[in-house]
């Protein structure tokens, strides 16, 4: 199974994902509740799932044991909440600064934390030492970002705050996936991981939100019925979470992150190219950040996924490959 392939696949899920949540928020004009009901669908599918998967219950159970026997500390079970602060940070600041800024000070801080995490060895799959190539792929992978946006970025009136608080929650997903591939160590279960991501994540955006309404900095709007389309977001979002909280443990964090944001990168060019949206044009900046992405890739990435795959494969003599992403 090729681990790097589905990273980048990963990458594409979420761009995807992106589109529809774009959607539902301009739609709704409110991005918190927007989040709220994107999250919840993906909790709804999880829900849908545990009840024909005895494997998902079963995973709880071995986390109930491993935090009992502090195996694993009780508090990395709440990963989901850093997703979903992510998620309202995103929220509050990306009409402030705009999409692009956001995204590479977000990236940046993915980055550097996926070169910490790696090193502490959070994710349950080994240390991984801070090396010159992996610190040049992760200054490519941020440059690249930076290129590919380069004609969207309007620095008028920047926010710093806005500016610090989108690489402080890159940091806090960086963090989020190492947890989730400790959570999926114990678990044995990708959408165990997943389900408990949505829960806690479900959970903390609707104190947010209720917060929100009591200090009428948000507001209540009635859901739209159409395009339906637009509420696929929690589903990917689903999918998105099993993957990654198996991979990071075979690939790293870093890795992960670099074949990530390159899948993100060309699945915005196909939506660009297949679906544009009103005001949509494919610039050669976007085309120019996805080579070098891989540049990036190749300079810190391949040799440690083709140990990884290797790694992964005699896994798989041991134990069926489906039990990598889900248990029946």
């Amino acid at each position: 199974m090729r681990l790097d392939l589905l990273a980048a696949l990963a990458g594409i899920l979420i761009s995807i994902q992106s589109r529809a949540n774009g959607e539902l928020a301009q739609q709704l004009n409110n991005g918190l509740e927007a989040s709220i009901v994107s999250f919840g669908s993906g909790l709804i599918v999880l829900l849908a799932v545990t009840i024909f998967m005895p494997g998902v219950k079963q995973g709880l159970q071995k986390l109930r044991v491993a935090v009992r026997e502090g195996k694993l500390p009780s508090y990395r079970i709440f990963a989901g909440t850093l997703g979903a602060l992510f998620v309202a940070v995103q929220t509050m600041y990306v009409p402030l600064m705009g999409v692009a800024i956001f995204s590479v000070a977000a990236i940046a801080g993915q980055a550097a934390a996926s070169l910490g995490v790696d090193r502490v060895g959070l994710t349950g799959g080994g240390k991984k030492h801070i090396t010159k190539r992996r610190v040049i792929a992760a200054i490519l992978t941020i440059f690249a970002v930076l290129i590919s946006v380069l004609d969207r970025i309007d620095a008028h009136n920047l926010p710093i705050l806005g500016v610090f608080l989108a690489v402080l929650v890159g940091v806090i997903v960086g963090i989020q996936r190492a947890y989730n591939g400790q959570i999926n160590e114990y678990s044995g279960n990708s959408f165990t991981t997943a389900l408990l991501n949505f829960v806690t994540g479900v959970c903390f955006l609707i104190i947010v939100f209720l917060i929100g309404l009591v200090t009428h900095f948000a507001h209540y709007t009635p859901l739209p019925l159409n395009p339906m389309w637009m509420y696929m977001g929690g589903s990917l979002g689903v999918f998105y979470i099993a993957f990654s909280s198996t991979i990071v443990q075979h690939l790293g964090v870093l890795t992960f992150t670099l074949f990530t944001v390159g899948g993100q990168l060309v699945g915005s060019l196909l939506l660009d190219l297949l679906l544009p949206t009103k005001g949509a044009n494919v610039s050669w900046y976007l085309v120019t950040g996805i080579v070098m992405t891989y540049l990036g890739v190749v300079a810190g990435g391949v040799g440690q996924t083709s140990l990884a795959r290797k790694k992964f494969q005699v896994a798989e003599t041991i134990d069926p490959p489906i039990k990598k992403i889900a248990k029946p």
